[in-house]
């Protein structure tokens, strides 16, 4: 009896041994469900509404809870969304965080633009408001080529959309034309108002990008007068701001501390 014993031990030693020489393996013995992802996911995607005084909407975006601070007995909320959401109308008109929008029981909140750039290598703004129910997104390294996604937004200023795609490109090193320069996209489908909403990793939850923009293709009229012509989204290529890029504008404004990335990988998917 003992040599069995003995050697049930021996052969659990080894296979525990052989999990933990597989890093890989062993994380997906404690990757979390689906629903626990998307209850990590969803709290920290808020919608943006820019609107008049007299209360009419002029652009809607998405944004993302990053970081909260107690300040008395309030709390901060830092958001990041798109540069272009804000782009023109930073102090003409009333900027509005609205969080919960995943419960159906939002709450809209007062914010003001703390930061915002809309260049050609830099399209971000953070906004800052007040509000106990500001649930920060956890942070991690780059993405990776194959990883699975959820995206969150609120196209055309509606309700919360989910859509779930993979990391289909990743930036690899330093290029100096940003046309063709390999760049952070995701083949989830998103539309109008859904720039600035995150990306995050399927598995675990983690932030690691946000919605830029998305390629477009021109549908023209034909024979008509006058003539007409739409952009629609192109399927599979929404391209997207890594953590890194967010990490830099924060530390060229002076709010690094807001943002500490988790260490990931790049490249190719894990195995």
């Amino acid at each position: 009896m003992r040599s069995i014993r003995t050697g049930l031990r021996y052969a659990l030693a080894l296979a525990l041994a052989s999990l933990l020489g597989q890093g890989c393996a062993v994380d997906r013995l404690w990757e979390p469900s689906r629903e626990e992802v998307l209850e990590r996911v969803l709290p920290s995607a808020v919608q943006i509404v820019i609107q008049q005084h007299e209360g009419r909407r002029v652009r809607t975006g998405s944004g993302v809870a990053v970081a909260s601070r107690r300040d008395g007995e309030q709390m901060q909320c830092f958001v990041i969304t798109a540069g272009h959401t804000v782009s023109g109308l930073v102090g003409q008109s009333e900027v509005y965080v609205i969080f919960g929008g995943y419960r159906g029981d939002s709450v809209k909140a007062m914010a003001s633009v703390v930061a915002h750039k809309d260049s050609a290598d830099t399209d971000l703004a953070l906004l800052r408001t007040e509000s106990d129910r500001c649930f920060p997104a956890r942070t991690r390294g780059a993405g990776l080529l194959g990883e699975p996604v959820w995206v969150v937004g609120f196209p055309w200023g509606r309700q919360m959309t989910l859509t779930r795609g993979i990391v289909s490109q990743v930036g690899i090193g330093d290029a100096n034309d940003r046309e063709t320069a390999a760049r952070l996209m995701v083949d989830a489908p998103v539309s109008y108002g859904s720039s600035g909403g995150g990306v995050y990793e399927a598995r675990d939850g983690s932030l690691i990008g946000v919605v830029e923009g998305y390629s477009t293709a021109r549908v023209t009229s034909k024979g008509s007068d006058p003539a007409w012509y739409i952009d629609v989204p192109v399927p599979g290529q929404t391209f997207v701001t890594p953590l890194s890029d967010v990490q830099r504008f924060l530390s060229r404004t002076g709010y690094a501390d807001l943002l500490t990335i988790a260490p990931g990988h790049a490249g190719l998917a894990r195995p």
